[in-house]
């Protein structure tokens, strides 16, 4: 697929994009949007469905560092074994960002 979309001209490239975009500018388009009653807590809602995102990545580090640790430590590798704990360390600090932030700001 992609090796026929490297055998158009510059112009059905053009015509390929706009399709591409028109197709997502009508798909996103015609999706209905329910406005609570409150503004804040539309965006309370946002807040928390974002930070928990952050929360899932921070996790998802957090274990990555953690398995580099372990195979550092089974190969003796103390560069490995260092990225790994800094890998930790930003995977604790992003896991508990909202927490930090509250703290921060009172």
């Amino acid at each position: 697929m992609i090796k026929d979309f490297m055998k158009l001209s510059r112009k059905g490239k053009l015509m390929f994009l706009l399709f591409t975009l028109g197709v997502m500018v009508y798909s996103f388009g015609i999706m209905p949007v329910f406005a609570e009653d409150d503004p804040l807590e539309v965006v309370n809602n946002l807040s928390d469905f974002i930070f928990s995102l952050i929360r899932a990545i921070g996790m998802i580090l957090l274990g990555f560092g953690i398995v580099q640790v372990g195979l550092s430590l089974k190969s003796h590798d103390a560069s490995q074994r260092a990225n790994g704990i800094m890998t930790v360390a930003g995977g604790i600090i992003i896991t508990f960002a909202k927490e930090i932030l509250t703290l921060i700001t009172g």
